[in-house]
């Protein structure tokens, strides 16, 4: 069998990573009731407020894209971890901020996902961890 082309290799390997680390994350939110995607969300926030964010802008800054976003909203509304204000002088303009208790929230998942982090990064040192972060960003801003 003649072995794949090695950006196939590259691509196929980094998402196994991917999934792999995300499955980390997911483990360690559930007993917050909280997936990573509205964990996401709820970090965007705690990094605009005291502002408020409109729903595209939140999109924009998420790290996958979420297909209903809007859903997502309602869950963390529903559970007091954000709030959703409608625009003044736009009705149609829905803006979102994070609630105390979305902040406590954030504060007590803080340690444990940077232990989770140092954890799942700890076999390749400061060098390569800085080195891997370098090709990261370069592979993103191509």
């Amino acid at each position: 069998m003649k072995p794949a082309p090695p950006e196939q290799d590259a691509f196929v390997v980094l998402q196994r990573a991917a999934a792999r680390l995300m499955d980390g994350v997911a483990e360690l939110l559930k007993p917050y009731g909280l997936r990573p995607g509205q964990y996401n969300v709820l970090r965007i926030l705690r990094g605009a407020h005291p502002e408020q964010l409109a729903c595209h802008e939140i999109a924009a800054r998420m790290m996958t894209r979420e297909p209903d976003l809007t859903r997502l909203l309602d869950r963390l509304e529903a559970a007091g971890l954000a709030k959703r204000t409608r625009q003044a002088s736009d009705r149609r303009v829905v803006r979102v901020g994070i609630t105390a208790s979305g902040l406590e929230l954030l504060r007590q998942l803080d340690e444990p996902m940077l232990a989770l982090h140092r954890s799942q990064f700890a076999c390749l040192g400061p060098a390569r961890m800085a080195t891997l972060t370098r090709l990261l960003r370069r592979l993103l801003a191509s």
